[in-house]
């Protein structure tokens, strides 16, 4: 299991029978496959889908995620436009939204729509379901490619939304965000906290519960 797989398998505990849960484009769309068979969970979608699932045969024309990726639909599913996709996300009646991450700091501030210089695709739907989720995920590897921590004291790229995370998962460790700390809950195995530290822009607490992050079997 790769770094990228541990944390959707981690991020598919938080998810609870009944939920609906946005998840956002890249690693999040990993999180399903990783979903024990006994919880099921509506899988709901910015650019009109509620009950979206696992491409099951050949794509059909219109039937893309928010990363147009081709998509399914379960029985039952819903289909209609983006202002009343946007009115459920807005009104609060997403459950969990899971989104990938650039940075983000121990304020629960996220940073993960651009960088400076870059081609920008614009926000999209992130600002809004960081507004009106009833609980924010992010799911993301600790470190960029060339080894600097996304985990910060402050972020220095332009934020999508101020004080929405609560619990970040990547692959080394799981955290928590409380009065404006990180609160380290549970480590990967083989991982410590020297380590961890030496790959974390920010001090953090410890958990008096911290314990071994679950391995996918």
């Amino acid at each position: 299991m790769d770094g990228k797989e541990r944390i959707a398998h981690r991020v598919a505990q938080e998810l609870k029978e009944g939920y609906v849960v946005n998840l956002g484009i890249g690693l999040p769309t990993l999180v399903p496959r990783f979903l024990p068979k006994d919880v099921h969970i509506t899988l709901q979608s910015e650019n009109g889908f509620l009950g979206m699932g696992a491409l099951d045969g050949e794509p059909r024309p219109g039937e893309v995620n928010a990363g147009g990726q081709p998509c399914g639909l379960v029985p039952g599913a819903a289909v209609f436009d983006s202002v009343t996709s946007f009115a459920l996300i807005r009104g609060g009646h997403v459950d969990v939204t899971v989104l990938g991450g650039l940075q983000v700091d121990e304020d629960g501030n996220l940073a993960n729509w651009m960088v400076p210089g870059k081609m920008i695709p614009g926000m999209g739907g992130a600002m809004d379901l960081l507004a009106g989720a009833k609980k924010v995920i992010v799911a993301m590897e600790h470190c960029t490619k060339t080894g600097e921590p996304r985990l910060l004291e402050r972020c220095d790229l332009p934020l999508t939304a101020k004080g929405r995370v609560s619990l970040v998962v990547t692959e080394l460790a799981v955290f928590g965000i409380s009065h404006g700390e990180f609160v380290l809950r549970e480590l990967a195995p083989g991982v410590d906290l020297e380590t961890l530290r030496r790959k974390t822009g920010a001090r953090f607490l410890i958990s008096e519960s911290l314990c071994e992050m679950e391995a996918a079997l």
